[in-house]
């Protein structure tokens, strides 16, 4: 081993720093620059043939991965957005679903009491109707019966005299049983 204070003491001495070094290291200059050289030939040659293009294709994906982050950003950005946006159409459907459903019961409510009316009006037309008819046919019915008891009353009176009525005593015979009939039946 070269001691270092022995070895800047030779320097001092005879020569330059090169030549100390040379000799004690035992360096060939020329070899030593040709080895530079190509180391640095190499060095050249692998950063232009493989660092180069690795670098690049680095940072192509670098790119792509970058990209792809962004578009995932954006995907779930517009995700979300489709969400809220779903969400407000299902709260403002739900919203209209109730009020087309208050409308809906309000309007049944409304022609079932329509309904209701025109079926108490109908159900009333129909006994007052039913009531006309009713009397119509008792007061049909009273007059049937006055005939018949006036015929009935003529013909017994007819026999009983055993003689022919005239007009005018048929008359007052027929007004006399209509009056007692009229009285009983009211």
């Amino acid at each position: 081993m070269i001691d270092l204070p022995i070895f800047l003491a030779a320097a001092a001495e005879g020569g330059g720093l090169a030549e100390t070094l040379s000799e004690g290291f035992g360096i060939n200059w020329p070899f030593f620059i040709g080895q530079l050289i190509n180391f640095v030939v190499v060095v050249l040659l692998i950063y232009f043939l493989a660092y180069k293009p690795i670098l690049k294709v680095v940072q192509q994906r670098q790119e792509k991965i970058d990209s792809g982050l962004d578009y995932a950003e954006e995907m779930k950005q517009k995700l979300a957005d489709a969400e809220k946006t779903h969400e407000e159409t299902l709260r403002k459907a739900s919203v209209e679903a109730q009020e087309i459903l208050k409308e809906a019961k309000a309007h049944a409510d409304k022609l079932q009491e329509e309904r209701l009316t025109e079926a108490h009006r109908q159900a009333e037309s129909i006994l007052e109707r039913g009531q006309a008819a009713v009397e119509a046919e008792r007061q049909r019915m009273i007059e049937d019966v006055r005939e018949e008891v006036s015929r009935l009353v003529l013909e017994t009176t007819r026999r009983v005299l055993d003689r022919e009525l005239s007009e005018q005593e048929k008359s007052a015979f027929t007004d006399r049983a209509a009056r007692e009939m009229s009285g009983s039946l009211l």
